[in-house]
């Protein structure tokens, strides 16, 4: 029996860990039609416009536009009005028989909420996981609780998304879906990424990836600490652009600026999968609150600066150092992190978020799960025994 099945994406991080789902799912047979809706900052010229990359992957995006040109919170809030009402005009044309959802970025409240009312089952990436510092924690919770069928990353994150009361059954553990680029995507050389981004690599080379922190009413409150480290530290800084959250254009400025006043450092608007991976193989560290630092970086045995409390409670591996959002923590990290004693401790680690092997999984469960009348009838699960449970 075939299905319809459409995937929302509404940032460029996510369409990335999308990426080698959408491949599987594109040439499924049983996947009668798949609609692939992009919205948020896909859209914006500012962050990129990414629609248009996905677009040259070969991928038909039905567009949504619904981000404001803002740097609020109100802001933010009535994106999530506004991509609730377009959202509900095109799930409620194309009527899929699932809904695909990936991570935890506000905007997923929109689609979540339109499917509940259209009774479209929906099924969610990377659920059970913990980021403390970020309203995304509440998202991804609030998004599980709408889902009917679950892909976690870890062990750890599927004991939680069934605590939340979710069946065990409908509840996968596949691994990180961005690590499917590490054994699919044929990655650049250090001579290649040089010519893709037009700058010589020079090392120590320490990518920084820095998002707001949006759980504190000043969504910048941490960076005055990481800006003020990162101008003592010696090294060739690569930075990527933030979310579009409350406080990512002033941080977008101070980026910007920072690299002005600096011969060794670069600002990058977005990086495609294949050429952001390359980066982090070619790496010495990883500085920033994201959760690349956590997830990608271990694959490759990267150190990472954690910094501040965007990403507390977050699993992680070895590779990775929390520092407060403090300039003299930040320092002691990163000489931490850059030292060859600490890089050659972690060789043979494992990447606690998977094989790199997600993607087939996803796919042959959206395929083969039966979705009867009334499946999206959620029946409470027993969770004082949480089984273990792999999908492979």
């Amino acid at each position: 029996m075939t299905r319809t099945i459409a995937v929302v994406t509404t940032s460029r991080s996510d369409y990335n860990h999308l990426y080698w789902v959408l491949r599987e799912l594109s040439v499924r047979s049983e996947v009668k039609l798949l609609h692939l809706i992009a919205m948020g900052s896909h859209l914006s010229p500012e962050f990129g416009k990414t629609v248009e990359q996905i677009e040259r992957d070969g991928f038909a995006a039905r567009r949504i536009e619904c981000l404001l040109s803002s740097d609020t919170d109100i802001g933010m809030a009535k994106t999530i009005g506004v991509a609730t009402l377009s959202l509900a005009d095109l799930l409620g044309e194309i009527r899929p028989d699932l809904l695909l959802l990936i991570a935890d970025r506000y905007e997923l409240l929109a689609p979540a909420s339109v499917a509940l009312a259209l009774r479209i089952p929906v099924a969610h990436i990377e659920g059970g996981e913990i980021s403390e510092g970020a309203i995304d924690n509440a998202v991804r919770d609030a998004v599980t609780k709408l889902s009917h069928i679950h892909f976690t990353s870890t062990a750890k994150a599927r004991e939680r998304v069934i605590a939340l009361g979710e069946e065990p059954k409908h509840v996968h553990q596949v691994g990180a879906a961005s690590l499917d680029h590490l054994c699919r995507s044929k990655l650049l050389s250090r001579d290649d990424v040089q010519q893709k981004l037009e700058i010589e690599l020079k090392r120590p080379l320490i990518l920084v990836g820095y998002h707001p922190v949006t759980v504190l009413r000043d969504t910048l409150a941490e960076a005055d600490a990481l800006f003020a480290a990162l101008e003592k530290i010696e090294g060739q800084l690569i930075f990527c652009y933030p979310n579009p959250d409350a406080g990512s254009r002033e941080l977008m400025q101070r980026s910007r600026a920072f690299v002005a006043s600096r011969e060794d450092a670069h600002v990058f608007v977005n990086l495609d999968p294949v050429t952001y991976w390359s980066l982090l193989q070619q790496a010495d560290l990883f500085i920033g609150n994201s959760s690349s630092g956590i997830i990608e970086a271990a694959s490759f045995t990267l150190p990472a600066v954690n910094v501040g409390i965007r990403q507390r409670g977050r699993e992680h591996g070895p590779n990775v150092l929390d520092a407060e959002a403090d300039v003299e923590s930040i320092l002691n990290c990163a000489k931490r992190g850059l030292e060859k004693a600490f890089r050659d401790e972690l060789r043979g680690m494992r990447n606690p978020y998977g094989d790199g092997q997600a993607a087939e999984r996803i796919a042959r469960v959206l395929i083969e799960t039966p979705l009867p009348a009334g499946f999206i009838i959620k029946r409470a699960a027993d969770t004082a025994k949480v089984p273990t449970r792999r999908s492979s």
